[in-house]
């Protein structure tokens, strides 16, 4: 009979060690570091939090980096607890740097649509305010007439109910935001924003571009 019960209690102390193992959280593709040599152009995207879509295009082949910022507002320098009061006018936003012979501008726009609800105006979700706007800051005139071309073209297919209210503006100022706003989704993993909000989205926008993600 001891046998048994000894027998008994190795098997359930082995569960248990078992169930407490930890489980490998995924972690997002990291930055490359770009070289003057590099082939490399820039684009900028607002979808709602940064934390979201930052760790949505960190994942496509071709992008090179991915930074978090504001850009669209009347105040320099700003800081995130001034552009969350939604009185500077900037837009969360990231600034993609990416290889051109990897990946073109439309395929970026493709993404940034994806990414977020172009059809809500100033809010995304449970976020709300002319800092969570939709907004495309082009860098030069094709970017330009790439975003107004497959705005127009989007809007036309009928893929969406509702009129896209997606801003396109030329580049303004670039303020990179605090340090513990880049990477975010790889250093917070556990918050419940990023398990309840990121995750989700990011899962679903890595079934949209399974054929072009990084190895």
């Amino acid at each position: 009979m001891m046998k048994y019960l000894l027998l008994g209690c190795l098997w359930c102390v082995s569960l248990t060690a078992c169930a407490q193992k930890k489980t490998k959280k995924e972690k997002v593709p990291a930055d490359v570091e770009v070289k003057d040599t590099d082939s490399s152009a820039t684009a900028t995207f607002g979808g709602g939090c940064f934390w979201c879509t930052e760790a949505q295009f960190q994942y496509l082949d071709g992008v090179l980096k991915v930074e978090s910022g504001y850009m669209g507002g009347k105040v320099a320098n700003p800081t995130y607890e001034e552009v969350c009061t939604g009185t500077t006018g900037h837009a969360e936003v990231i600034r993609v740097t990416y290889d051109p012979r990897k990946i073109d501008y439309p395929t970026l726009l493709e993404a940034f649509w994806t990414s977020h609800d172009p059809t809500t105006l100033n809010r995304q979700g449970n976020d709300v305010g002319t800092q969570y706007r939709s907004v495309i800051f082009y860098h030069n005139e094709q970017q330009h007439k790439d975003a107004d071309f497959y705005k127009k073209k989007l809007q036309d297919s009928g893929a969406y109910s509702d009129p896209i209210v997606t801003e396109i503006a030329k580049e303004g100022p670039f303020y990179k935001a605090e340090n513990y706003h880049q990477d975010y989704y790889n250093q917070n993993g556990s918050q419940p924003y990023c398990s309840y909000v990121i995750r989700p989205k990011l899962e679903k926008f890595k079934k949209a571009f399974k054929d072009k993600l990084k190895h």
